[in-house]
């Protein structure tokens, strides 16, 4: 099953320098039956960027309380055994846990299969988003709105050996 794992730069080095991303359990988001249902797709590749867009949201979400990082949004798409991927059907077609799973192990930097990573130019966009979050929770439309900003901006795509790269 591919996994998308949010994280940061930062986060991102560290499981390069570990092997991999983790402790358990680990928060990842996917195609669950959930996602289909909401999303109205049978379109693999559809559901698989909804999920990638949840996943990217996740690591703004992280961004947003470590102001430290650079201000890049990371997600790493992993391919795991379906067994180590667990979610909650009852939670189903609630909007804030659409996608969402958790892996019951460490994801191996060697089951990776790429690595999603806003461009430079995204950074001020990014910035401004992740200080918007505490606003958009509290119904801020005007926040979200600058939220939205960020997602306008694709996330590239990196082959598993340029993290080096990425992280240096």
């Amino acid at each position: 099953m591919r996994v998308y794992i949010p994280t940061t730069l930062a986060g991102l080095a560290e499981a390069y320098k570990a092997g991999e991303l983790g402790p358990a359990p680990l928060d990842a988001f996917a195609v669950t039956p959930g996602l289909r249902e909401w999303y109205v797709s049978d379109d693999i590749e559809e559901l698989e960027y909804a999920a990638l867009t949840r996943a990217a949201q996740g690591s703004l979400r992280l961004l947003a309380v470590r102001p430290e990082v650079p201000r890049r949004r990371v997600v790493v798409a992993v391919d795991v055994a379906d067994g180590v991927v667990r979610h909650d059907p009852d939670r189903g077609l609630d909007p804030a846990s659409l996608g969402a799973v958790r892996l019951t192990r460490a994801a191996r930097l060697d089951e990776a299969a790429a690595v999603h990573v806003d461009a430079d130019d995204a950074e001020s966009d990014v910035r401004a988003a992740a200080e918007a979050l505490g606003a958009v929770d509290a119904g801020d439309d005007d926040a979200q709105f600058t939220v939205d900003g960020a997602e306008d901006h694709e996330l590239l795509w990196y082959a598993t050996q340029e993290i080096p790269h990425l992280i240096g």
